[in-house]
């Protein structure tokens, strides 16, 4: 087996490959039309994150089988593409995990011992003890926000070093906090007892200026904040104006909004901040290591064993892809409202296909539905990929069953999603390539779920849904259309309505939509 690698990985990956009898031919700094010309004959290819791996190359790549990218995402190869081909992709998952882990404590370390300020004093030749007393992690409070991969890790740490964990993670079930020790509490709740805060969250739309003034407002006088997750999760100026009253004891940062950063900012002005370039997963283990899984991987798709890591779907006919594709959107879109709607650690799914769908692929299907489920939490950075590994890492149960005949349809295809607690379902059909909801919860609807939504439950009487006209006009939110739908043809009882409007409202308009008479909940979602 011929392997090429345009990027550079450790040697002992090289080595590796090399001593299981592979051919492994290293070039790098190779310009894409160089690449085209050589990768036609090999049937593995390594890359990092510099060379697109784009359609051009796999189409070129006749002999291609495998495709490894030495790191965590890859965003820089066409999967789809990839896929279509029957290549398969590996990547190398928590390859820089620990080293992101250890990099906070580290950052913690540093900031409750003074250990930069003492070490600048030390260079100037100064010997001044008292004024780098520092604090014990011992018996300290740490709020860990995001329980993922990171922050599981670092929590885990911080019960080692006698700390009590608090976590926050409303996506995240009991048992996982559980295993290492840590305590599951609310957002509010973690900002009031924790002498320490550290974000492991994605940026998303949900978490960017999670932590704002208000919340500032709530901590302990003197909290420290470490932030190796994302620049912006916190707002700059609420940073600012904590750490000028002293609400805020200290802060340590690797990650910045925008990077690198202003270094005229008022943040780097003070002896109470630590602040690294990004260096959280830079060392020599974690490049090792990604290194190593990836050659891994090859070697053991080369004796015909299964390879760990593969990140793409399984193969599938274009004809059917195409067939496939508007149940793949109806499903994401079924995903992303059961989000909103439930707002909780999810437990099962249960996906149903009817007719002609049944008789295809619906492992697509499977994937989209828990990229709309895991979306609002993870963002970008959920995908059809990764969104099945993640499900599993928190336990989501998955049921698929299929049924031959359906009537009034040629396909249908029915979804539930339970949390603790709570439930919702949904039908839907395509009809060519055009999807359409049916069905959400027992209210017939019959719609294409696109654009800006609001949905709500109120009860089946007169001026409800004049007032809230009145509310959306009052703040200059135009709506494009309605749909109400009731359990029966009788008045009275409890309606959905689902309302497209030009703009999305803003948090206070929901709030005062709650209050108006009639209205029992109220969510908005972007489909």
């Amino acid at each position: 087996m011929k392997v090429f690698v345009a990027e550079e990985i450790s040697n002992e990956a090289l080595d590796l490959m090399r001593k299981e009898g592979l051919q492994v031919d290293v070039k790098t700094g190779l310009k894409k039309e160089d690449l085209l010309n050589i990768v036609k004959d090999y049937d593995a290819l390594i890359v990092r994150s510099q060379i697109k791996v784009d359609k051009d190359i796999i189409e070129r790549a006749k002999n291609l089988k495998i495709i490894g990218r030495a790191g965590v995402g890859v965003d820089n190869i066409d999967l789809e593409t990839a896929s279509q081909r029957g290549i398969i992709v590996v990547n190398a998952p928590g390859g820089n995990t620990i080293s992101t882990a250890e990099h906070t404590i580290a950052l913690l370390l540093a900031l409750a011992r003074k250990i930069p300020q003492a070490y600048l004093s030390m260079k100037e030749k100064k010997w001044d003890r008292k004024k780098f007393t520092g604090t014990e992690l011992r018996g300290k409070t740490v709020g860990v926000i995001g329980l993922g991969r990171v922050g599981f890790e670092v929590a885990k740490r911080c019960r080692a070093l006698e700390m009590n964990v608090l976590a926050y993670d409303p996506y995240i079930p009991q048992e996982r906090a559980q295993q290492i020790g840590a305590k599951l509490v609310d957002l509010e709740t973690l900002l009031k007892e924790s002498d320490i805060i550290t974000l492991h969250v994605p940026k998303t739309k949900e978490t960017s200026g999670l932590i704002k003034k208000e919340q500032v407002e709530l901590m302990k006088k003197g909290v420290m904040i470490v932030n190796t997750a994302r620049g912006g999760i916190i707002d700059e100026n609420a940073l600012l104006e904590g750490l000028k009253s002293g609400r805020i004891g200290g802060v340590a940062l690797d990650v910045y909004e925008k990077e690198p950063p202003d270094f005229n900012s008022p943040i780097f002005s003070f002896e109470n901040v630590v602040t690294t370039p990004h260096l959280a997963a830079s060392t020599e283990e974690a490049q090792l290591s990604v290194g190593l899984i990836v050659a891994e991987d090859i070697v053991n798709f080369a004796k015909g064993l299964p390879v760990k890591n593969a990140v793409n779907l399984p193969p599938i006919e274009p004809a059917e892809f195409e067939f496939v594709y508007p149940y793949m959107l109806l499903a994401e879109k079924m995903g992303k409202i059961a989000s909103a709607r439930l707002a909780g650690v999810i437990r099962n799914v249960k996906l149903t296909f009817s007719g002609k769908i049944a008789e295809k692929n619906t492992e697509f299907v499977v994937r989209a539905l828990l990229k709309g489920l895991l979306e609002k939490t993870l963002g970008a950075g959920i995908n059809l990929i990764s969104a099945k590994k993640i499900a599993e890492e928190r336990r989501i149960k998955v049921e698929t069953s299929v049924v031959g005949r359906v009537e009034n349809y040629e396909s249908l295809l029915e979804i539930e999603v339970e949390t603790d607690g709570k439930k919702i379902s949904f039908a839907g059909t395509c009809f060519g390539k055009e999807y359409r909801l049916l069905k959400i919860d027992v209210y017939h609807v019959n719609f294409i779920p696109k654009g800006h939504y609001i949905i709500s439950l109120h009860e089946d009487k007169p001026g409800v849904i004049g007032r809230v006209g009145t509310l959306f006009g009052k703040n200059k939110i135009n709506i494009a259309g309605m749909i109400v739908g009731r359990t029966g043809d009788k008045p009275g009882g409890v309606q959905l309505m689902l309302l497209l409007v030009d703009d999305p409202p803003t948090d206070q308009v929901l709030k005062e939509m709650l209050k108006l008479d009639g209205i029992i909940d109220a969510t908005y979602v972007e489909l």
